[in-house]
């Protein structure tokens, strides 16, 4: 396959080139505007009972959560004054009339509900539903919004609500991704230059990764007309084109510029490096894809949203790095080297940095294993401390509009956003409805009951009995539809932390007259993340299995593929542990800016995970690759690790340098989950290509010796060695061509 494409790009180079172009150029118009298509949610099971139970509402009862919310503060005296009272029931009646926005309540409408007041009497909620899908929900509050952040003589007003957070998010994503763009671009370019001492090959990389952004966004407006894509994966396909990109580019172009001292022609050195550094680029890339492919397993818009764009970003940027960059580097001929701005001496591997490093670790290499694992364990120790919960405004920066909504209402209202919605089936009578209620409203954390039979004091409520029947105005005939009922159970903790989850269990597992089904903002989290650990283990086991069977395809062993999967999982621990460490626990947050909720996002851990593991399998297949090409060279154990890693370290080094400056820029975003996606990844990918390829590697693949290639004989016959190995032995090793000990070889 490989020699057809290296055929294919050199034969035919301004084919290959103009037909990539034109790709490109339908690409971009079209695949540009797709931001707009996308959506911000996709964070719950739409198979949970909580997404059944919300549904039900919203069809029997026209009922939901409200999704917008007005924070009224008067200008002098109390909420209860003439003059408020008179401001406050004139903008109540002027949002509901308008269009597509249903259930509005306000206090004053509300018969001055003491839940949308404040202790102090100079505060006051107006709450509304902005009916309709996302997209006209959040083209609804792209006119609403601003229309009704006002001050005026006696109300000042201000916009907040789970729709308004969601459009504040949309709208910060948008501008981060062109910031990121603007901050990575020019960094990554100078530090290509650096990495290959002249402007032409350094552009080269570049021009690779915005032809894969291009093509995956115009794959993303395509999906999109099928099913639900995640905005958040506009950030997954800018970085990691980038980053694939860069890395492919770097491996096939310095492979090139190999072969172009060596003294071949641009079109022998072109078709040289597709069937060398190109056969690494592609087993990279479907290895990396593959990791990202098992995001498919979860119900979860989001990752399956990733797994689109992770998936599509990185078999472009596979195909374009053996198929046109191939065809470009023809082009060019001796003129890759244009604008050279130094020539980087070309000494004998023995002689290098990353082999003096591989010596010196394969002298001693169980105290260094023993020890970098030993690090690798600590960083990682946070991690044991994970608490999973959903996102919220706090994802936004403490200066937005609707985070400063929110934060007053943490602090000053009651949890009315965090009511528990109880679905009871058709025809539930009255009196097990007062009974049901009333055993709900004596458990832990509850702030009230409200049902048909009226409201109910919970545990929650200071000077009153729990259980106790409170009201029973006329406005509790809401929660009835024909012979169905719900009732709504208002916490008294925090609806996200853990006390707030175990509301959610108490009630499901509290002794109901008739079968229920719970909904609401705890419930769909504890439903999320049910669904996230009951697939995991299968994930999991797809990456290893898939992964396992494309380094057997690629090297013929089974002893790389184990050592492989072991020291990746390993190498993502000071990832996890620095998640937790800085994002959960809110350590470095003044310096990254964002604020701590105690809890990390179910779906990131695995996102992280699947990214990170992709990335470090990346630099696996590189510098495994040039080892196993030394050593069937004729080297022997110890010189194949030692060249090998110098050989591919440098670019390893460059590599892990430049896709950390792409997920840094992403590190500025103002969305905390994305600028934890950012750090964890550039930590990752510098401990990976640093710590993991410099030490670990050498000293596993020293301590493991020539069993590094071994396979048992039945699967010889399933890998197809290259024509130029040796001749392979019954046991699956190499026939010994190579001489005696070397002094890397010989015990210490």
């Amino acid at each position: 396959m490989l020699n057809r494409a290296a055929r294919l790009s050199t034969r035919h180079p301004r084919l290959i080139v103009l037909a990539a172009v034109l790709v490109a150029v339908i690409a971009a118009p079209l695949g540009g505007g797709v931001a707009d298509l996308l959506t911000s949610s996709g964070f719950d099971d739409p198979a949970s009972e909580s997404a059944r139970a919300e549904k039900a509402l919203a069809d029997r009862f026209d009922v939901g959560a409200p999704n917008l919310v007005l924070l009224v503060t008067v200008r002098r005296g109390t909420v209860d004054d003439p003059a408020a009272s008179t401001a406050g029931t004139a903008l109540t009646r002027e949002l509901a009339a308008e269009p597509g926005v249903d259930d509005v309540l306000s206090y004053w409408s509300a018969g001055k509900a003491p839940q949308l007041r404040d202790g102090h009497g100079t505060r006051a909620l107006v709450i509304a539903r902005v009916t309709g899908d996302e997209d006209r929900v959040n083209d609804r509050l792209t006119t609403l919004a601003p229309r009704y952040e006002r001050a005026d003589a006696a109300l000042d007003v201000r916009v907040g609500g789970s729709a308004e957070v969601s459009h504040e998010v949309d709208t910060a994503i948008e501008k981060d991704l062109v910031r990121a763009e603007t901050i990575a671009l020019p960094i990554t370019l100078v530090l290509l230059i650096l990495a290959f001492g002249g402007v032409v090959a350094a552009l080269l990389p570049l021009v690779v990764g915005m032809m894969s952004i291009v093509g995956t966004f115009l794959v993303l407006r395509l999906l999109v007309t099928v099913t639900d894509v995640s905005i958040y994966a506009l950030n997954l396909t800018v970085a990691l084109g980038l980053g694939l990109a860069i890395d492919y580019s770097l491996f096939v172009v310095s492979r090139h510029r190999e072969e172009l001292r060596a003294g071949h022609d641009p079109r022998t050195a072109a078709a040289r490096a597709v069937t060398t550094a190109g056969r690494t680029v592609a087993f990279s890339a479907l290895t990396v894809a593959a990791a990202l492919l098992t995001l498919l397993v979860f119900p979860f818009t989001f990752l399956r949203s990733m797994a689109y764009a992770a998936v599509g970003v990185t078999v472009l940027a596979g195909l374009l790095s053996i198929v046109v960059l191939p065809a470009l580097l023809v082009l060019l001929g001796p003129r890759v080297n244009a604008l050279t701005l130094w020539r980087r001496s070309v000494s004998p591997p023995e002689k290098g940095l990353w082999y003096r490093v591989a010596t010196t670790v394969m002298r001693r290499p169980l105290p260094v294993a023993t020890a970098a694992i030993a690090l690798l364990l600590l960083l990682g120790a946070p991690f044991l401390s994970l608490n999973l919960t959903s996102l919220d405004d706090r994802v936004l920066p403490s200066s937005s509009n609707a985070r400063e909504v929110h934060d007053v209402l943490r602090q000053e209202f009651s949890e009315e956003s965090g009511a528990l919605s109880v679905l009871a089936p058709d025809g539930v009578q009255r009196p097990q409805i007062d009974a049901y209620a009333s055993r709900l409203a004596r458990l832990p954390g509850v702030a009230r009951v409200d049902a048909a039979t009226g409201t109910y004091c919970g545990t929650g409520t200071k000077d009153c009995e729990p259980g106790r029947l409170l009201d029973t105005s006329p406005r509790h005939a809401k929660f009835t539809a024909g012979r169905a009922t719900y009732l709504s159970v208002v916490p008294s903790v925090e609806p996200m932390s853990t006390a707030g989850q175990d509301l959610v269990r108490d009630v499901r597992d509290a002794q109901a007259p008739w079968p229920v089904q719970v909904t609401g903002e705890s419930a769909a989290l504890v439903d999320s993340n049910h669904s996230l650990l009951t697939r995991l283990p299968l994930a999991l086991a797809l990456v290893a299995v898939i992964t396992a069977v494309l380094l057997f395809l690629m090297f013929g062993s089974v002893t790389i593929p184990i050592t492989a999967i072991a020291l990746d999982v390993l190498s993502l621990t000071a990832t996890f542990g620095a998640m937790v460490w800085v994002f959960q626990d809110g350590h470095l947050s003044g310096l990254l800016g964002f604020t701590a909720t105690g809890g990390l996002n179910a779906s990131m851990p695995v996102l992280m995970f699947c990214v990170a593991f992709g990335l470090s399998m990346d630099y696996e297949v590189m510098l495994l690759s040039r080892i196993k090409e030394e050593y069937d060279k004729g080297a022997d154990n110890a010189t194949s690790i030692a060249t090998g890693l110098q050989r591919a370290g440098r670019i390893l080094t460059a590599a892990a340098l430049l896709i950390a400056v792409v997920m840094i820029a992403f590190a500025t975003s103002r969305v905390s989950f994305i600028k934890l996606f950012g750090v964890g990844l550039a930590l990752a990918v510098l401990v990976d290509a640093f710590l993991i390829r410099g030490t670990l590697v050498p000293a596993v693949m020293r301590l493991t010796g020539t069993r590094n290639w071994w396979s048992p004989p039945p699967l010889n016959h399933l890998h197809r060695r290259k024509p130029e190995h040796p001749p392979a032995l019954a046991d699956g090793r190499h026939e010994d061509k190579r001489p005696g000990p070397t002094s890397l070889e010989s015990p210490q």
